[in-house]
């Protein structure tokens, strides 16, 4: 699948992209009161580029430049905008390290 298909609504999304930009990973408090850690990405590939929420581990692991393979991720829209994200089922593999 590439960016472009990408519609609000979609799951089970898996999709390889490169880390154009990504935000200072920050902790957050779930509705459940977790402690969890987030980070706000931008991953792009030759059709286009979406936002991407990195939860956990993944908000401290990936770095601009990385390319990745998102397995099982789910498309919402967030302020008009399409995002993508991952869930407790959905898995974020480093193909290629930046460096």
């Amino acid at each position: 699948m590439k960016i472009s298909e990408l519609k609000a609504g979609a799951s089970d999304v898996t999709i390889e992209a490169t880390v154009k930009e990504k935000e200072e990973a920050r902790e957050v408090i779930t509705k459940y009161g977790k402690r969890i850690r987030v980070a706000n990405a931008i991953i792009f590939d030759e059709t286009g580029e979406i936002n991407l929420t990195l939860w956990g581990a993944y908000a401290d692991e990936v770095e601009v430049g990385d390319k990745i393979k998102i397995e099982n991720g789910f498309v919402t829209q967030f302020k008009g905008t399409p995002q993508l994200s991952t869930g407790r089922n959905s898995s974020i593999t480093i193909i290629q390290k930046s460096h």
